[in-house]
């Protein structure tokens, strides 16, 4: 069986961020029931030097359309990070799904050994492709997939 970047890429981000939206429905679910304003969560953190649940989803969106944009040769949309609301983040990740089918699978499957470079903090990095997707992309993908849920969780 052969691997296609594409594949686990496309696949692993849409069905991510597609349970990233369920959980975010799972918040406003619990904080109308509970009367708690929405904006509460979005600001809340598991740890005071961890982001807050709204930088989370903003993240794991930029994560899956900026790396597989790059895979792809792309340039990758710009979003403001201006989310003040369960709904404006519903409203991120269904844009970030949507451009994940628009990219070219084959461009995406041709990048396993070309260079790659990504911002890395204040720096740049660089890896073939293969190894971007899978020791860099996807991990930092699942982290704040998991700490938005972890947030979520923990509210109620």
């Amino acid at each position: 069986m052969s691997y296609a970047m594409s594949q686990t890429a496309l696949s692993t981000f849409e069905i991510g961020l597609t349970a990233l939206s369920g959980v975010l429905d799972k918040a406003a679910a619990y904080a109308a029931a509970k009367k708690v304003e929405p904006a509460v969560l979005l600001g809340y953190r598991l740890a005071p030097d961890m982001f807050a649940l709204a930088r989370q989803v903003q993240v794991a969106c930029d994560q899956a359309k900026n790396g597989t944009a790059r895979l792809a040769g792309v340039e990758p949309p710009k979003f403001e990070d201006n989310e003040t609301s369960l709904d404006q983040l519903k409203e991120r990740i269904a844009k970030t799904v949507a451009f994940l089918k628009t990219l070219d699978a084959k461009a995406i499957d041709a990048s396993a050994d070309r260079e790659i470079t990504f911002p890395l903090g204040p720096n740049k990095g660089q890896m073939k492709g293969g190894d971007y997707l899978n020791h860099f992309m996807l991990p930092n993908f699942y982290f704040h997939l998991t700490a938005a849920y972890a947030i979520v969780r923990h509210c109620g």
